[in-house]
């Protein structure tokens, strides 16, 4: 039963690589045994990211690479070569109203949460095509079905990526390659770490999950890891919900005199 992923000798292509779910992803396919080209804007990140990965003996490979740039997105392509495996995990949030948030923020989120994962797609995605055989992987978030207040675009952002992934999965099926997402619930990254220096934040946050934590980013790497492997090969079009189970106490919040058992 050794290697029972089968991932051992594939190759990976994850941006956001350098901090993050993204570095998680690429340390967490780096230990199963994939080759792992990580892409990011932050070298010192991406430094840091290897060296991670060398000091428990796996292979990553930092590309300095920014999604929302066609040609540097095609170069980091052309670098890593033909890859089995896709990670979009690249993103950011801006704060903001959907009626006061800036036209720049606003574009800004889609161009790296949205735009970003087609045009890292559409330069990976052909190897997989000709090879017949290839596996998608698009970080999403629970935010994608449930709004996000005072996020900007980000929830649209998430959105359009679930529904992309979906398109993806039905056009490229033929093909034999698949397209799938993971949304995240709360998961505590650099991105969102000031949120829990807040005073009493970070207790709050993690008594709303039933499992009693919020998620670190390894417990979205390993979901990642099965994707990407064999033993996910006939799972397509899907979205798998990694949030400790968050998204099942909405009912929750509303009081029902005689049922608060």
């Amino acid at each position: 039963m050794s290697d029972w992923l089968g991932l051992t000798g594939r190759t990976a292509a994850v941006t956001g690589g350098g901090s993050g779910i993204g570095q998680g992803c690429a340390l967490a396919l780096a230990r199963a045994g994939v080759i792992v080209w990580a892409l990011d804007r932050d070298e010192a990140a991406l430094a840091d990211t290897a060296q991670q990965a060398a000091d428990e003996g796996a292979l990553v490979t930092g590309i300095a690479c920014n999604v929302t740039d066609v040609e540097s997105v095609r170069r980091a392509a052309t670098t890593a070569g033909a890859v089995d495996i896709l990670v979009n995990a690249a993103g950011i949030s801006r704060p903001g109203t959907l009626l006061d948030v800036s036209a720049e923020d606003w574009q800004r989120v889609l161009d790296i949460n949205l735009t970003g994962y087609l045009t890292t797609t559409r330069a990976f995605a052909p190897a997989m095509v000709e090879r017949g055989s290839g596996s998608l992987i698009h970080v999403a978030s629970i935010s994608s079905r449930n709004p996000q207040p005072g996020s900007g675009a980000y929830s649209a952002s998430k959105a359009g990526v679930a529904l992309m992934s979906q398109q993806l999965a039905y056009e490229l099926g033929p093909s034999g390659v698949r397209s799938n997402t993971v949304s995240p619930g709360l998961v505590r990254t650099p991105m969102t770490e000031a949120y829990y220096q807040a005073p009493g934040v970070a207790e709050r946050r993690d008594a709303a999950i039933p499992l009693r934590r919020v998620a670190r980013a390894d417990d979205i790497a390993d979901v990642v890891v099965f994707l990407a492997s064999e033993r996910s090969r006939y799972v397509t079009g899907a979205d798998i919900t990694v949030d400790g189970g968050f998204a099942t106490t909405l009912m929750g919040t509303v009081p029902r005199p005689g049922y608060d058992g």
